[in-house]
């Protein structure tokens, strides 16, 4: 152009200005409609508006920013997630369950702070799956599941569909660096809607909101997540680089103001009858969310209360879950039904009409053993009351209404024949139980192989229970001994349903590797009665092989420390037995004979002759191994907390043996200390564990 007049901007420079306009214009219309509950704008605009962006971002690709709205719509199937590792452990919670074990977890944080009064912060137990967003100069750069705590999925491209998780930040005061922690959930009733749609178009219905909403986040293909409507609520800042907010309620301002979406129900209170009144008004408000709620989490408010309590295992001492009752419903039991274990024991459950309980349709129910079903007054075709233990495990209270007097008058028993071999049953002496006492019995087999194949014995991935079964009852294995000459038997194999060349190919591989287990782990798979992971420990360090275990006699059995006369006499039985003494021939000629070489234990470490108790869930290993490694340097292990007790280790839902040991004065170690003291340093009461280090000035929030 020529003269003196204003250029006319390019093509390009017009399409940048009209994307910039429309992104900050549906930017903001997503944070009003989904995360402030105001629209702005009708939904016809909206998609006016997000069309033009569309074409524009098509027309000139270079001006699609991470920011932009139409990166919500799902993006190319993700061949695996990758890690992400959380620069601050994304702790788990201890938990209480009545109004006295929530007075005793706020007694000890009194005494650990030498304080009476101070604010805490009660938020809704959301029942979703947590979720932590990095945010990098505003933007959204990363979004990881929980995992281990330690580790977690990395699911951004399907975070990104979530419409109330902003792609950027705003505001004066966002870190450069800051990560966002909540819970991820599917509204009840976009789930029920959901489900009305599968239904019609004659799809399988999902069973309840929180399992569909922790499925939708790991979909690989992230336009499956889009489709689903999940939500969100932000409920701490789990990392941030520069000054953090001074308290737990100042975090939760920042993060609206920012524009994440906080539960609106979040309350700051003090003094134990102010978190009493806040769980009634949190119980009473449940009915009426469309989210699911299973308790109402309590935290310490002060950042540096917080960081002067610190944590045990992966739990943090200035945070708990109080959890409501378990949900009740009433319906009707049709029939108790009959599985046979691994040992022959025959085992009741209740099959029921389907009921919702706890947000999960329920069609069975545990039901102990015939005393059980009796002490509870409960018979066939009967409208009983069912709860879910913990909101988990669903088990049958008792009959809705009494029983008449033709009910009462009959009593229920377990079949005298087993169910599968119809063989007569045994009860034996003292023990609530009925047994099939045939060896030969198809039920027990199929699960004797899968406890063999378990991970805790043999590890035989791939060998579950359908296979296990498809084994048994084609005739590929008749004992445990079988499974390593299946090699053998390949097309067979290939026969089973679902069973291709690479999955049989697996199998196989893993048979081979499950020769070199240790004789501990195979003990243990062999099923006999009595002998767990830790008397197959006992076992193992006392005779060395299998061949010393079997020419052990009775009275050796029992010099074993904790084996007492009926498992000695149980064990020495079942190795004598010609047909088990055959298996395992035929097991040592399969290259299955593993010897124990371990050392003998030190006598002079720190652990020899203590007893300790490991309870909850530890990072550096399992609470089995843990127990193991006590064990090799001449400790002695217990499954419960008493006077006798020398240390508690205490990782993740340490629970009720932790409040035990603090009664008790037992000396309670967190994971660090345990691994100091398997080194063999003396022990340090978890008590005087100091924050120290670069850990010290992160903000431990959940």
């Amino acid at each position: 152009m020529t003269g003196g007049g204003a250029s006319i901007p390019s093509i390009e420079k017009q399409a940048a200005d009209r994307a910039a306009h429309l992104r900050a214009v549906l930017n903001r219309a997503n944070r009003l409609y989904y995360v402030e509950q105001r629209p702005e704008l009708a939904d016809s605009e909206y998609d006016a508006l997000l069309r033009e962006l569309q074409d524009i971002e098509r027309r000139f690709p270079d001006l699609l920013t991470p920011d932009s709205p139409t990166q919500r719509v799902g993006a190319d199937p993700a061949p695996e997630f990758a890690e992400a590792v959380h620069p601050v452990p994304l702790l788990s919670l201890s938990n209480v369950a009545s109004r006295e074990e929530f007075e005793a977890w706020l007694g000890r944080v009194r005494d650990l702070l030498e304080m009476d009064e101070f604010e805490m912060v009660c938020e809704l137990k959301i029942d979703g799956l947590a979720i932590a967003c990095t945010y990098e100069n505003g933007l959204l750069r990363r979004a990881a599941t929980r995992g281990d705590g330690m580790r977690g999925e990395d699911v951004t491209a399907n975070v990104r569909t979530i419409r109330s998780v902003p792609l950027r930040l705003t505001g004066k005061d966002v870190p450069t660096i800051v990560e966002l922690r909540g819970e991820v959930f599917f509204p009840i009733a976009a789930f029920n809607r959901f489900n009305k749609e599968l239904e019609e178009a004659g799809q399988p219905v999902y069973v309840n909101p929180r399992n569909t909403a922790s499925g939708a986040l790991r979909q690989l293909d992230s336009r499956k997540t889009a489709s689903r409507p999940l939500d969100v609520f932000f409920y701490s800042i789990g990392y941030s680089e520069g000054e953090p907010p001074r308290s737990q309620w100042d975090a939760l301002q920042a993060i609206r103001r920012w524009g994440g979406k906080t539960n609106p129900w979040n309350r700051r209170v003090s003094g134990s009858e102010g978190i009493a009144e806040a769980y009634q008004d949190a119980l009473a408000a449940r009915p009426d969310l469309d989210y699911g709620i299973d308790g109402m989490v309590v935290k310490i408010d002060s950042i540096e209360l917080q960081a002067r309590l610190g944590s045990v295992g992966r739990d943090p001492r200035w945070a708990t879950a109080y959890k409501f009752p378990a949900e009740q419903a009433r319906t009707r039991l049709t029939a108790i039904g009959i599985n046979v274990g691994r040992t022959g024991s025959l085992n009741p459950y209740a099959i029921l009409d389907p009921i919702m309980v706890g947000g999960v349709t329920v069609s069975r129910a545990t039901l102990h053993n015939a005393q059980d079903i009796n002490e509870k007054r409960i018979r066939e075709g009967i409208d009983v009351i069912v709860q879910r233990a913990g909101d988990v495990i669903p088990q049958v209270v008792g009959p809705a209404e009494p029983l008449t007097p033709e009910q009462a008058a009959n009593p229920y028993r377990l079949p005298d024949r087993c169910p599968v071999c119809s063989e007569p049953t045994v009860e034996p002496e003292d023990q609530a139980m009925t047994l099939c006492v045939n060896s030969a019995c198809r039920a027990q087999f199929e699960r004797l192989l899968q406890h063999f194949a378990s991970r805790g014995a043999m590890d035989v991935e791939g060998l579950g229970e359908r296979v296990a079964q498809d084994l048994a009852r084609r005739g590929l294995a008749g004992d445990v001994a079988d499974l390593f000459s299946l090699d053998g038997k390949r097309d067979e194999l290939l026969e089973i349903e679902k069973m291709g060349e690479k999955r049989v190919d697996n199998l196989l591989r893993a048979i081979e590797a499950a020769k070199s287990r240790p004789l501990p782990r195979l003990l243990f798979g062999l099923g006999i009665i009595g002998v767990g992971s830790e008397v197959a420990e006992w076992l193992s360090r006392r005779f060395r092989s299998l061949a010393g275990l079997e020419e052990a006699s009775a009275e050796e059995l029992l010099e074993i420390d904790g084996i007492g006369p009926v498992l000695a006499e149980t064990v020495h039985a079942w190795m004598s037995n010609p047909n088990n003494r055959d298996l395992l021939r035929r097991l040592r000629e399969a290259g299955v004979d593993p010897v124990d070489d371990s050392p003998e234990p030190p006598a002079d470490h720190p652990v020899a002759g203590k007893i300790v108790v490991v309870t909850g869930r530890l990072d550096a290993m399992s609470r089995a191994e843990a127990q193991s490694r006590v064990k090799a340097l001449g400790g002695k292990t217990s499954g419960s907390v008493s006077r006798k007790t020398d240390y508690l280790v205490a990782g993740a839902d340490a629970g009720s043996k932790y409040d035990t040991a603090v009664r008790l004065g037992v000396m309670t170690l967190d994971e660090a200390q345990f691994l100091r003291l398997l080194d063999g340093a003396e022990p340090v009461p978890a008590e005087t564990a100091k924050v120290s280090g670069e850990a010290a000035h992160l903000p431990p929030l959940l």
